[in-house]
């Protein structure tokens, strides 16, 4: 008898309620990166910005790297609703279910924004008052995301190994050309209104983030999509599993 080989075993699928979890906790861990990263460079930059900027920036490439690599073949690691919303146009997943993903997506990120405010011994939920509003940081939000999606539509058809790094460094770059220093998404922005830390946004200056945010997702489906084409196979299921 041939002994067993535990790589030749059919992987199950992972059902909705796993996958929904583990959007929650990776977004929660990217925000417990993006906020505590930004609380702890400040503190220790002794008001150097640039210092920063600089710990925040590599603190949340590298979790990004971490998280998707981790949860990329339990529920796809979206981390972001724009993501998702590219899944459910290009890949036609459900709208019922691109619709939990993107709650489970806030939730997390909002949690992990309470972790890390009360780590640094503050409120779990206090209010940002940074101001970050203007023509500039708008059209940023718009390229920023349009670059990361780009990066996630082409990659994830051409070269799916190396997404998880490719998106670290993309973020962790966009971080430093783009004058917003590239929120790129949606669930991200929401949750850090809740910071009023060196990584906060004011509650009224997210929604024109968001906004931007899609536009710049919409591009680059829609560019995605022209340059390389996606080959649809018809006997797949809607969320493409």
């Amino acid at each position: 008898m041939r002994e067993y080989d535990a790589a030749e075993a059919p992987v199950p699928r992972i059902n909705l309620p796993r996958r929904l979890a583990a959007e929650a906790v990776g977004t929660a861990g990217l925000l417990v990166s993006v906020v505590g990263s930004g609380i702890m460079g400040e503190q220790l930059a002794g008001g150097n910005v640039a210092i920063a900027l600089l710990a925040n920036s590599l603190a949340t490439g590298f979790a990004l790297f971490v998280l998707i690599s981790v949860f990329g073949d339990i529920s796809g690691a979206h981390l972001n609703p724009v993501v998702t919303f590219a899944d459910y146009l290009v890949h036609r997943r459900s709208a019922g279910e691109s619709g939990l993903y993107v709650g489970a997506q806030i939730g997390g990120g909002f949690a992990g924004v309470a972790v890390s405010n009360v780590m640094f011994g503050l409120p779990g939920v206090f209010v940002s008052e940074r101001v970050r509003s203007g023509t500039g940081l708008w059209v940023s939000e718009v390229l920023a995301t349009f670059g990361l999606l780009l990066v996630i539509q082409v990659l994830a058809r051409r070269q799916p190994a190396i997404v998880a790094v490719a998106v670290g460094a993309y973020i962790a770059g966009a971080y430093w050309f783009t004058s917003s220093t590239s929120f790129a998404n949606p669930a991200v922005t929401l949750a850090r209104m809740a910071t009023n830390t060196f990584t906060g946004i004011r509650p009224v200056d997210a929604p024109a983030f968001i906004v931007a945010q899609f536009v710049g997702a919409l591009i680059a489906i829609a560019f995605a999509s022209w340059m390389d084409p996606v080959r649809r196979e018809p006997e797949k299921s809607p969320a493409g599993r």
